[in-house]
């Protein structure tokens, strides 16, 4: 192999990046294997233009293959050879310098086109998201024609070879580039990239093999959804023209809150309210979760904002992981309008404690109150 890679890319020694990598995708279209399948020797010169550029591109590799050789420039970046892996087709390279598909090198998916993919809003209570549920949704889309089958075809008449592509559903055309002669290809217009045309059309559809139709689907809607959850149903979104694939309909799941109870991931969270004596004394509260009814123990002395944890009693999890848990948060309630007979328990209480409390006098009390005003 020649030591000199500035010689092998044509270029000059003080070539910018942009001359190096100019002069190697000119060299790459030439040599590359996929355009000289019977000159070994192009696929030689290729592997070698192909390392010249790897060292030059790389600036560290640059300075080193610069002032010591080739031999101090190995080892650093890249390996020899095929910088791009193995496979990497002619087109490949083009893709690489111009983001674009290789100039129409790459295979296209041939036959009739695939329908569109289709968009619907679910509503769900909070209970439906949490438990799942089966639901009945209404869909207008394009479905097959049953006149023809889907064909497009008028009845005891067949779909023909396209004239315009030869049956090859695509069209090819011929360009000059900096590169030379570019082959780009597109989706023939005459058949729309499935290969075939009507001649004689089906009168309902009028060649189209489709019609709008409403469809009714019933959807199970897994237990543990959340809002922004997006469910695909595969096959279920508009029928393809002229007998083409459906493509999938996706469903956005939009959750109604719930008046008494959030959710956090799999837990859900709500709030006990108690009173101030229960919460001193302690005592057993019906509480009323998703999923039934629960006999709550509020120990004594129980504070405001303790939460209880009921284990596995949160949110099934859609992936088929246990449960989250239900945390229900203690309220403890501070009495108002009070009797007389029960602020002179409380001053009791209050005084029994060694707790300062405000007199019973109602002056004091309105004086505190204008000091705030």
């Amino acid at each position: 192999m020649a030591t000199d890679y500035y010689d092998l890319l044509g270029v000059s020694r003080n070539a910018s990046d942009e001359d190096i990598k100019r002069a190697y995708r000119k060299l790459a279209r030439e040599l590359h294997p996929d355009a000289n399948p019977d000159d070994a020797n192009a696929h030689e010169r290729f592997k070698e233009v192909t390392v010249a550029y790897e060292t030059l591109r790389d600036a560290e590799r640059r300075r080193r293959y610069d002032m010591f050789g080739p031999d101090a420039a190995r080892g650093a970046g890249a390996g020899a050879g095929d910088p791009f892996g193995q496979g990497f087709g002619l087109g490949d390279i083009f893709d690489a310098f111009f983001g674009g598909n290789g100039g129409g090198f790459g295979a296209r998916q041939r036959g009739p086109l695939r329908g569109q993919d289709m968009e619907l809003v679910l509503d769900l209570a909070f209970e439906q998201a949490v438990f799942g549920v089966r639901r009945e949704i209404n869909l207008r889309a394009p479905a097959p024609c049953a006149t023809c089958s889907g064909s497009g075809a008028k009845p005891g008449t067949y779909p023909q070879q396209c004239t315009g592509c030869g049956g090859s559903g695509e069209v090819r055309r011929v360009r000059q580039s900096l590169l030379g002669q570019v082959v780009t290809a597109s989706p023939c217009p005459k058949c729309g990239g499935s290969g075939q045309e009507v001649v004689d059309a089906c009168v309902d559809c009028r060649g189209e093999g489709r019609r709008t139709e409403d469809k009714v689907y019933e959807v199970d809607v897994p237990a543990g959804v959340d809002d922004g959850t997006q469910l695909r149903l595969p096959g279920r979104g508009a029928a393809g023209p002229r007998g083409g694939p459906p493509g999938d309909l996706y469903l956005h799941i939009r959750v109604r809150p719930h008046p008494r109870f959030a959710r956090q991931g799999q837990d859900l969270v709500a709030e006990v309210r108690v009173t101030f004596a229960q919460a001193a004394l302690g005592t057993h509260v019906k509480f009323e979760a998703l999923d039934g009814e629960e006999d709550l123990v509020v120990p004594a002395g129980t504070q405001h904002g303790r939460v209880f944890a009921l284990r596995g009693r949160g949110v099934p999890s859609a992936h088929g992981r246990s449960a989250g848990d239900l945390l229900v948060q203690v309220v403890v309630e501070t009495p108002t309008d009070l009797s007389k007979e029960e602020q002179d328990l409380l001053r009791r209480f209050a005084e029994i404690r060694g707790e300062d409390v405000a007199p019973a006098d109602s002056g004091f009390l309105s004086r505190i109150r204008s000091a705030f005003k």
